[in-house]
């Protein structure tokens, strides 16, 4: 079965319990493949819970999820290290993270201390306790749910956090049609059926690592950054993180629709959940009412985009 069958395959699975929200999956299990976190950005009650255990049951991931409270404290989530008499020794008490999927829910409402626990485990996918450091096993992906700015009980991520997230995405309200679907397979909830194994999904995430980018898909990808910094309602834009973060989303975009090159369209449909929560506006930008969105839609209408090429 090809590459873009399976990952088909993956996204019908999940669209099986979550409705209306194909290009937010598609998303979703670009970052996965492309060995990224990914952050949700919504309200309360519009599916980011489902999705994320749906996709845990799809692609056949051990899975953990922890609601993130003012109480939750770093060891809670790497772990901890507890005296055994029997042994006479220190033994390390594993912590929620030590898994393949780890939903981080409403990660918003904790302390930045506790927030700031994940940033190492995320970057170099192990975590260190007591002077000693304990790897992860892969695949390890982070999908963090967060409520907007501004809920009652939040506090904001600090910009190193969200720079560590490969995308943010949003759920949104779904149509008529779409809750009435809801509403009706609320009598039949059905769960994700596996599709993958976690074996089968570090294979694929070798796979896309692949994909051909060519040099004129590079330079495009650079100046759409380079636009994000050069804005003047953008105090701090895109770094090369963020760069970095485009060619990987690009090509595991690419790789899901069945090709081994990205084109400049697959750049152009990652650039927006890629940017916007690393993205931060200005004063001004609040004083003249400009919204981010905006500004970024605006970049990616304005930048050239190369001339389409499938050779290599």
């Amino acid at each position: 079965m090809s590459n873009s069958a399976v990952a088909e395959r993956i996204i019908n699975e999940v669209k099986n319990v979550v409705v209306g929200k194909d290009e937010a999956l598609k998303l979703v299990l670009s970052a996965v493949l492309a060995e990224g976190h990914i952050l949700i950005d919504d309200i309360p009650g519009v599916g980011k819970t489902t999705m994320a255990v749906a996709f845990s049951n799809a692609l056949g991931l051990k899975f953990k999820r922890m609601q993130f409270t003012p109480d939750v404290l770093p060891s809670d989530i790497l772990g901890f290290s507890v005296y055994n008499r029997d042994r006479n020794t220190m033994v390390f008490q594993k912590g929620a993270v030590f898994t393949n999927l780890f939903l981080a829910d409403e990660i918003n409402r904790t302390s930045p201390k506790t927030q700031s626990a994940l940033l190492e485990v995320m970057e170099e996918y192990h975590v260190s306790v007591d002077g000693r450091t304990y790897p992860i096993e892969k695949p390890f992906i982070v999908l963090a749910t967060e409520n907007p700015a501004g809920s009652a009980g939040t506090m904001r991520l600090p910009e190193s956090e969200m720079d560590r997230f490969m995308i943010c995405v949003s759920m949104g309200y779904p149509t008529k049609a779409e809750e009435i679907e809801i509403l009706k397979r609320k009598e039949d909830v059905k769960d994700a059926e596996q599709v993958t194994e976690a074996a089968m999904l570090l294979q694929m995430q070798k796979e896309q690592r692949n994909v051909y980018i060519h040099d004129a898909v590079y330079d495009y990808m650079v100046r759409l950054v380079e636009e994000t910094r050069n804005q003047p309602y953008v105090e701090l834009g895109g770094s090369p993180r963020a760069s970095l973060a485009l060619a990987s989303m690009s090509r595991s975009y690419a790789y899901i629709a069945g090709r081994d090159y990205v084109l400049p369209e697959d750049v152009a449909a990652v650039f927006i959940p890629v940017l916007n929560h690393r993205v931060i506006m200005n004063r001004r930008s609040r004083i003249d009412n400009v919204d981010k969105m905006d500004v970024l839609e605006e970049i990616l209408k304005k930048t050239q985009r190369p001339a389409q090429r499938k050779e290599k």
